[in-house]
């Protein structure tokens, strides 16, 4: 789970025009709780005309919709993902930044390679923190044993133990159970492996996508980084997040246009709190975001 909450973000104002895009969301292919058809149908029918599904190191939910022929609303499908990268002597909560890649061909086998590795890490991720709730007390077997992990096209995340904790009445929240258990400093954390940011970075180029950092408000505080990130390749940098207040999104889209880095948004969709169309209520994307992003794509 990202350190940004997934809660409530600003409701909209009076008058406001709806957001037509979205460019961060999750199925549950990785982490969040809709399939992949269920988001795009929820993700037209509250508006968007412009979608990114980015679940974390997996691309199957894109091919489930693409490839398999399954698009249930006519709507602007842009190929996305979601890298956690280790951040390795970064002093960051965590330890990671969080890479999204756009427009990454689906055909490309050597970025197939390196995220099916980066599938390989989350398991043995989830397996030890299991184990370790086990240890401790707080056993999950049988909500985990409802689950169906056998594709390894989908990427295993905390968020499914959170909700096999709450199911087992261990946790009252998904929130509840990273700060309590889970989440960084927890009696149940086990940190991660996998590539750092600059392999992400250019494993999304090498694909021929766009790379983008995505949810980091500490931008304003941290540009000698952000200039490291961007001789890495770094393209852009998430500004219109949906849970920042308006005073964030004003620094951190003044950070990305004083770097010349290109501005994008979402909501990070994930489904424990509300529905999309209730999420979609707080999310404030302007319609030149899909636009500069087309044109940063275009051959």
């Amino acid at each position: 789970m990202s350190r940004h909450a997934r809660g409530f973000g600003p409701r909209a104002a009076p008058g406001a025009v709806a957001s037509t895009v979205d460019l961060h969301t999750h199925t549950l292919r990785s982490d969040g709780v809709l399939t992949p058809v269920q988001l795009v149908r929820d993700a037209a029918a509250a508006g968007i005309a412009t979608l990114a599904i980015t679940d974390h190191d997996t691309l199957a939910g894109i091919r489930d919709l693409v490839l398999g022929g399954a698009m249930p609303a006519p709507i602007e499908l842009i190929t996305g993902i979601e890298i956690n990268a280790l951040a390795r002597g970064i002093p960051l909560q965590d330890g990671e930044l969080h890479i999204l890649g756009f427009g990454m061909d689906l055909a490309d086998e050597a970025f197939e390679a390196a995220i099916s590795e980066q599938r390989a890490a989350r398991r043995v991720r989830f397996e030890r923190t299991v184990n370790r709730l086990r240890e401790i007390g707080l056993g999950i077997d049988a909500q985990i044993a409802n689950l169906t992990l056998d594709d390894d096209d989908d990427a295993l995340g905390r968020p499914t133990i959170a909700r096999a904790l709450i199911a087992a009445g261990h946790a009252t929240s998904v929130e509840d159970a990273f700060q309590r258990l889970i989440g960084w400093g927890g009696p149940a954390y086990v940190s991660r492996e996998g590539m750092g940011p600059r392999e992400a970075i250019e494993a999304i180029r090498k694909a021929r996508g766009v790379p983008v950092l995505a949810h980091f408000a500490e931008a304003p505080s941290q540009i000698a980084l952000l200039r490291e990130l961007q001789e890495m390749g770094l393209a852009g940098l998430e500004v219109y997040y949906r849970t920042y207040p308006p005073e964030t999104v004003t620094m951190v889209g003044q950070v990305a246009r004083t770097l010349g880095l290109l501005a994008t948004g979402g909501s990070d969709y994930h489904g424990d709190l509300m529905s999309y169309a209730e999420t979609h209520e707080t999310l404030h994307v302007p319609e030149s975001v899909a636009d500069d992003l087309r044109a940063a794509l275009a051959p």
